[in-house]
């Protein structure tokens, strides 16, 4: 938020008079007390229990907490659908097959010596939705080299069309066919096409936020996938597979993909409808409230954005049944992170209010309504606008 950025550039401006600004990056530098207090919200769920579940599996984020554009490595999200493996960064080696010009096997030293890149990316589950408070997203910044660097080197076959991405974790699939269930050992995987894969945006990521990715995260490499869902951002990479045929795997072809109706009145009995499946690939546009803040008789209503890297042309807030009014998008935004906004929120009345934010697109496209999605079969990619209610004492 503006204010707490302001209060972040005073401890640099003290940590400079003192020669100690150099060591300290901006996104580590800690929210300082104030008189601003948080507005509370009265949508929340019961139970509400974000961050490390018991079992250690998953951690949501609070956005409650959001406090600037970093999020803090502690508090990142996380889910995976099979085990967490534990993997000696010193042993570590990513194998490099298929369709290339020569077969490899790469250690961190290696990819670390092929001129490393820092990206800041925002991203979510592709189940992240009002259910659980938007609590499966974050932002980071990550290191790491571009995956078309790591191609070019090895050289890649004219013949490729699809690259896979292996991960170490696996565990027993049930995979139907025609009728029978063939229950087998399966990596997590998933592909891209070898367009997608040589453009210049993913990278091979072994930091978030300047420090070793934790096992939980990933480490010691995972794929970051900018603009796209978390469910693409294949983590503990083992094998990178080019190949000519399509991939088809369960958490891609069967687990992973939307069912929607076109045309019609979506009824089952309506012959109208045409129902699309798609793959869950590309972040679809999204805004969502977080926090409402008070400081002396005023009221800021601060939220983030989660999008494909399009620029975003606005961000508008309503309060009750007022009209739409335009938020203010921090300038410190980058193509692929969350992108922050604020709303000062003026002539606040004491009671229960209804407050909802939506975003527009440079290209037209505007976050649709849970009833412009009554097509929508599938659960995953709700992006709908998530209306807040807070409590004005």
């Amino acid at each position: 938020m503006p204010e707490t950025m302001t209060r972040r550039d005073s401890l640099r401006g003290a940590l400079a008079a003192l020669g100690a600004v150099a060591l300290i990056p901006e996104w580590a530098l800690p929210a300082l007390a104030d008189a601003d207090t948080d507005v509370p919200f009265t949508d929340l769920p019961k139970p509400f229990n974000p961050g490390l579940n018991t079992a250690g599996t998953t951690r949501t984020l609070d956005i409650r907490k959001i406090d600037g554009m970093i999020t803090p490595a502690d508090q990142f999200f996380f889910i995976q659908h099979k085990n967490q493996p534990k993997i000696d960064p010193a042993g570590y080696k990513l194998k490099i097959s298929g369709l290339v010009k020569q077969q490899a096997e790469l250690s961190l030293a290696d990819l670390k010596a092929m001129h490393p890149v820092e990206l800041i990316n925002g991203y979510e589950c592709s189940g992240n939705s009002p259910r659980g408070v938007q609590g499966l997203s974050s932002c980071g910044r990550f290191t790491g080299v571009p995956l078309s660097a790591v191609l070019k080197k090895i050289g890649v076959d004219a013949a490729a069309r699809e690259v896979v991405l292996f991960g170490t974790d696996k565990s027993k699939e049930d995979v139907v066919f025609r009728g029978t269930t063939y229950a087998v050992d399966q990596q997590f995987a998933r592909s891209i096409t070898i367009e997608n894969a040589l453009r210049p945006e993913p990278i091979l990521a072994w930091n978030l936020n300047g420090e070793p990715l934790v096992y939980q995260q990933g480490g010691p490499l995972r794929l970051i996938m900018p603009g796209w869902y978390g469910v693409a951002n294949v983590k503990w990479l083992a094998e990178i597979h080019l190949q000519e045929e399509r991939f088809l795997g369960n958490y891609q072809a069967r687990w992973y993909r939307s069912l929607a109706g076109v045309g019609g009145s979506g009824r089952d009995t309506d012959t109208d409808t045409q129902w699309v499946e798609n793959e869950i690939s590309k972040m679809h546009l999204k805004s969502v409230i977080a926090r409402v803040r008070k400081t002396g008789k005023a009221h800021q209503v601060f939220g983030f954005v989660l999008n494909d890297g399009t620029p975003v042309k606005s961000v508008e807030v309503k309060v009750d049944d007022g009209p739409w009014q335009p938020a203010k998008l921090d300038p410190k935004n980058t193509r692929f992170s969350w992108k922050l906004f604020t709303y000062d929120w003026k002539g606040a009345t004491p009671g229960e209010h209804t407050l909802v934010s939506r975003v527009t697109d440079a290209s037209g496209k505007a976050q649709p309504t849970l009833d412009d999605l009554k097509m929508k079969k599938t659960f995953l990619q709700d992006n709908s606008q998530f209306p807040r209610k807070v409590m004005i004492a």
